[in-house]
């Protein structure tokens, strides 16, 4: 492989990297505009059910359980959250899983 290769190649990798992120999120989204409460959300994750989009390579099962712990008790719908489910390739390329809990009190 040529020096010039090998440089494109590791400068690609590198900006793939860069733009990407690693850190899971709670599937949260807002709808821009409204103010009515049952449309305000557009993501997965509901009040009492939070959704958590993650890389299993990169994130152990506990710190999702925090999370979903800190939604629970940020919302007011309980104060833990209990595993409900697992989808795959439903979320973003580099954090390809949903998991869904339900909070209970």
């Amino acid at each position: 492989m040529s020096r010039t290769k090998f440089v494109f190649l590791l400068l690609l990798c590198f900006c793939v990297c860069s733009c990407s992120i690693y850190k899971p999120f709670v599937d949260r989204r807002r709808n821009a505009g409204v103010f009515d409460k049952e449309k305000l959300y557009i993501g997965q994750s509901k009040d009492s059910a939070p959704a958590i989009c993650y890389n299993g390579l990169w994130t152990d099962y506990s710190e999702l359980q925090k999370m979903a712990d800190e939604e629970c008790q940020k919302n007011g719908t309980g104060t833990k959250a209990v595993f409900d489910y697992e989808t795959r390739f439903t979320c973003r390329m580099l954090l390809p899983t949903h998991i869904y809990f339900k909070c209970e009190r």
